[in-house]
């Protein structure tokens, strides 16, 4: 065979064993950001409505943030459980058509949808209706039986009941119990089954209806984006039955805990309080907690997202005691080592890197070492170096380019911020970029510069560009979904109205006239 053909062979298997094996694109919209009548968004007829509106503008990827069930603060990045499913997400009507709930009940947990998730409403009114369910569940169906008997979901179960009545910090509970000492549990069960049984149907009908959204998307041509966090919550069911995985003191309370150092986002760096992991305990175990929690991931989406993806090869370690972020250490984590033992065991992995922050040649050789797409923003792409890795040149076929992410503002948040200097030193250096890529946008006023900015997101050579909502509407600051280190007021954005034909057709033309459309279904 001629060199030329052995060379062509040889870019088709790359780009067919690829993450993203062909330019296209996707938007970024946590399901609790969908519209509807019941405080959050569910995983109901809005969900679909949602995946119709992808397949009419030709999108191929509906990205969502974790799924899990919230902690504090509302974020899905503080979980009781990391492969928990977030009982708010269950849509109330499907419980109706099931039969374990009546229409005069729905009308009763309707409140107004003021573009803000009602936290407060739910944490009054959806459990009590969830409750409400499960009393006219049958607890004996083979389904959920064999669900209970695997055993998934069997420390969550025990641990929100347990939460229920000794209170929500584990280190606080009886010492037996706080300790999961099994007689102990046992005896807790037998008292306490009902309970237990409740939790387990939490999960049971949250991964019901999930598969059907999930199973709905890709009948129609769209892979989901899911994300699974770096870490876990202190008062998770992770940390309580797997004491020995992370650095605790004796008593369990935590010794060593997560952060990153000063960045963009902070001047005295964030500190998460999430405790770090004992990488020498998990390496001894074959990472066998790693490659449970990486299966289940898989389970839920097409494509996974790793948050903090740095962290695998390095990691910032703080102090409990610590107020700042601003003495941690950086510590060695897994490496490649971790990504090997669950390709062994799993087979491929579509795994997407979150690669932004501080990087240094580690992550570099870990990104190379995996062959993971990493992530590029648009936002931070304008600080006068030409050398910076999200200006459009400098960006490869094999990453995932955002305008921003969910810890950016929106694209016109972030312009109107901007000072008078910042705005017009953008706006000169965008000039010739979208005079290279063909794209005809004035830059006359922060709306038509957002819009340059999105269609110049999408003519990147990235095999994968994606939109949040609020780019695609072009909405304000009042619509961003976090603000990295504010502890609360954040997780709540919502669509006051789903997504019109008139919007898929905009970005229809967006896609097509970037080459990213996706024809699969329609």
């Amino acid at each position: 065979m001629a060199g030329k053909e052995k060379s062509v062979q040889k870019r088709v298997r790359k780009k067919a064993n690829a993450v993203i094996p062909e330019r296209s694109a996707g938007v970024l919209l946590h399901v609790s950001s969908l519209p509807g009548k019941y405080g959050i968004g569910t995983m109901g007829k809005e969900a679909r409505a949602f995946v119709d509106f992808l397949c009419e503008a030709g999108f191929g990827y509906w990205q969502v943030l974790p799924l899990v069930q919230t902690g504090y603060g509302d974020s899905p990045y503080q979980s009781v459980f990391g492969a928990s499913g977030n009982p708010y997400l269950i849509d109330p009507e499907t419980l109706a058509e099931d039969g374990l709930l009546k229409k005069s009940e729905l009308a009763s947990c309707r409140v107004p949808n003021t573009g803000k998730a009602d936290y407060s409403y739910l944490h009054e009114h959806k459990i009590k209706l969830l409750r409400r369910a499960f009393s006219r569940f049958d607890a004996e169906k083979a389904d959920f039986v064999q669900f209970c008997e695997e055993g998934g979901f069997k420390e969550y179960a025990h641990f929100m009941a347990l939460r229920g009545i000794y209170g929500e910090s584990f280190i606080r509970w009886e010492k037996p119990l706080r300790f999961h000492e099994e007689a102990a549990l046992e005896k807790f069960y037998r008292e306490n089954e009902r309970e237990v049984l409740f939790w387990q149907f939490v999960q049971f009908e949250f991964f019901r209806q999930w598969r059907k959204v999930k199973d709905y998307a890709n009948a129609r041509g769209i892979k989901i984006v899911g994300d699974i966090p770096l870490y876990v919550a202190y008062d998770s069911a992770d940390v309580w039955a797997n004491p020995r995985l992370f650095k605790l003191n004796k008593n369990l309370t935590r010794k060593k805990v997560a952060g990153v150092p000063p960045d963009y986002f902070s001047a005295t760096g964030q500190l998460w309080g999430n405790p770090v992991y004992d990488w020498k305990v998990h390496e001894g175990e074959g990472f066998a907690w790693w490659i449970d929690r990486i299966r289940r991931a898989f389970a839920l989406y097409d494509v996974v997202r790793i948050d903090h993806f740095r962290g695998f090869d390095r990691y910032f370690e703080i102090d409990a005691t610590e107020d700042t972020a601003m003495n941690g250490r950086w510590k060695k984590g897994p490496g490649a080592k971790l990504f090997a033992a669950a390709q062994a065991a799993l087979g491929k992995l579509d795994f997407i890197a979150e690669d932004l922050g501080t990087l240094d040649a580690g992550v570099y050789r870990l990104m190379r070492r995996t062959g993971y797409p990493g992530m590029k923003v648009m936002q931070f792409a304008f600080d006068g170096n030409p050398g910076n890795p999200y200006l459009p040149c400098n960006i490869d076929e094999n990453s995932v380019c955002y305008t921003g992410t969910h810890d950016n503002n929106t694209l016109v948040g972030f312009l109107d911020e901007l000072k008078p200097e910042e705005w017009e030193r953008l706006r000169e250096a965008l000039r010739p970029l979208l005079k290279d890529a063909k794209i005809p946008v004035r830059l006359n006023g922060n709306l038509q510069t957002a819009k340059a900015m999105r269609a110049l997101a999408l003519s990147v050579r990235s095999n994968l560009s994606v939109l949040p909502a609020q780019d695609i509407l072009l909405t304000g600051a009042d619509t961003r979904m976090n603000v990295p280190s504010i502890a609360s007021g954040n997780w709540s954005y919502r669509l006051r109205r789903g997504m019109t034909c008139g919007d898929a057709k905009k970005c229809r033309a967006l896609l097509m006239q970037s080459g990213r459309l996706n024809e699969q279904k329609r």
